[in-house]
Parts: structure tokens; sequence; C-alpha cells
């Protein structure tokens, strides 16, 4: 299992505008092969700031996420919005013994 963080930060002017396509895009991504949850949060202590949680069953479907026209156009779309660049990070998680 893949699983990946990200954040936008918003221009408070813009941040009804990149809510709203963050919405679309975690709706659409929900539907997506392989996709085993995806989300977007409002950060506490930062009203701006946006932070995604996906998990994804192997590199290959957020591969196929990532090459998707949908995926790109968020990308592009929200980077005209943001006062900072965007962060993503991608883990493989491991099936560690409980205790």
């Amino acid at each position: 299992m893949i699983i990946v963080t990200g954040t936008l930060h918003a221009r408070p002017e813009s941040f009804a505008e990149v809510m709203a396509l963050s919405r679309g895009h975690v709706l659409r991504s929900r539907g997506e092969p392989g996709c085993l949850e995806h989300g977007v949060a409002i950060d506490v202590d930062d009203a701006l700031r946006l932070v995604f949680f996906e998990r994804w069953a192997d590199r290959e479907a957020i591969g196929a996420h990532l090459k998707l026209p949908a995926s790109r156009g968020f990308g592009k779309a929200v980077a005209a919005l943001v006062d900072q660049p965007p962060t993503l990070s991608m883990f493989k998680a491991s099936a560690l013994p409980m205790r």
C-alpha cells in the first residue's frame, strides 16, 4: 500500500476556489482503480492550509492517478491559486506486528 500526503496553502482571496477544486479532485480520485482512501481537511492551526491524505493499493495505482488529465489539470489549476509551493510525499506502508 502507498500512502500519500500533500498540502496546499491558498491565498485568502482564492481559498473558496481552491477548496472547491480540491473537493472535486477528491471525489474523482475516490472512484479510481486502486484508490483505498482520499480526503482533504483544513489545518486547525492555519485555515488557509489544506491537507490531503490518500491510500493507494500500489505504485501502479498512484502512478496511473498522477498521469490522468484530470489530476494534471487539478495541479495546474491550484498552482495559480496558492501562495506557497504545494507539498507531496509518498510512503510505502509495511505491515508490522502488533504488540
